[in-house]
């Protein structure tokens, strides 16, 4: 099927589909996973002052999804004032939409170029394409390293068991996934929850169209990707979003 570019001029817009690491990775149960953690406890440079922050920001644009993109574009510039306090941020955007459908842009500096972004992107009818994001994050921190994932959805149509062998990739790479569920799907909850635990990232959920709940939990994880845990830390003094994050983070 082909698929158009939907983003800005200027930017490139690529099938953000991964690659299989050598041989493969299967997770079975709570022993490999278990595994996997005891491994990438061990890899992985901390965050070195100075270094530009590299977030993958990542949102489920299917039909459901379109208030949500809408709130998410008015807010995302915050994600850039935040980290400024601390340091410098990068951020791609991936999303997914109708069928089969998943796209990555470039990395952008500023808030301004974000927006354009999404604001060329339009919500199509589809189901939920999170290994997708997950291989291509796993993908870009082997070629450069990301701090940290953002995902952003509603639900989750897929093998729970592929998710966390992919979220294992990302938690080999020491990259941590924070993801935020809006409303209170029950398995969307459960799979969300496995990804954030497998990576060490953490799990929140937000009332639908709620976008100052979405704009703290953002503003935490950019603090994060920007700064590290010692800038989360800092950001936690006065944001419950941020003490929600950091409480679950290993």
């Amino acid at each position: 099927m082909t698929q158009k570019n939907p983003l800005a001029p200027g930017q490139t817009g690529t099938p953000a589909t991964g690659r299989t690491s050598a041989g493969g990775v299967s997770v079975s149960g709570a022993a490999d996973i278990a595994a996997f953690l005891k491994t990438a406890a061990a890899v992985g440079p901390p965050k070195v002052p100075g270094e530009r922050g590299r977030l993958v920001f990542a949102l489920d644009a299917t039909a459901s999804r379109e208030p949500t993109w809408g709130m998410a574009q008015e807010i995302q510039g915050q994600m850039f004032t935040e980290a400024a306090r601390v340091g410098t941020l990068d951020i791609q955007l991936v999303f997914f939409r109708g069928m089969g459908e998943c796209r990555s842009s470039g990395w952008v500096a500023d808030a301004a170029k974000l927006k354009a972004l999404m604001g060329k992107v339009s919500c199509i009818g589809g189901q939920t394409q999170i290994g997708r994001v997950l291989a291509h994050a796993a993908e870009e921190a082997s070629e450069r390293r990301i701090h940290a994932v953002v995902y952003v959805g509603d639900a989750m149509e897929e093998s729970l068991d592929d998710l966390c062998a992919k979220a294992g990739r990302l938690a080999l790479a020491n990259v941590p996934v924070f993801l935020f569920l809006e409303g209170g799907d029950p398995v969307a909850e459960h799979a969300y929850r496995e990804i954030a635990r497998i990576t060490r990232g953490a799990f929140a959920r937000f009332d639908p169209g709620a976008a100052a709940q979405l704009a703290e939990l953002l503003r935490a994880v950019a603090a994060f990707a920007s700064g590290g845990r010692l800038a989360l830390a800092d950001a936690a003094k006065g944001s419950r979003g941020a003490q929600l994050l950091l409480g679950q983070m290993r």
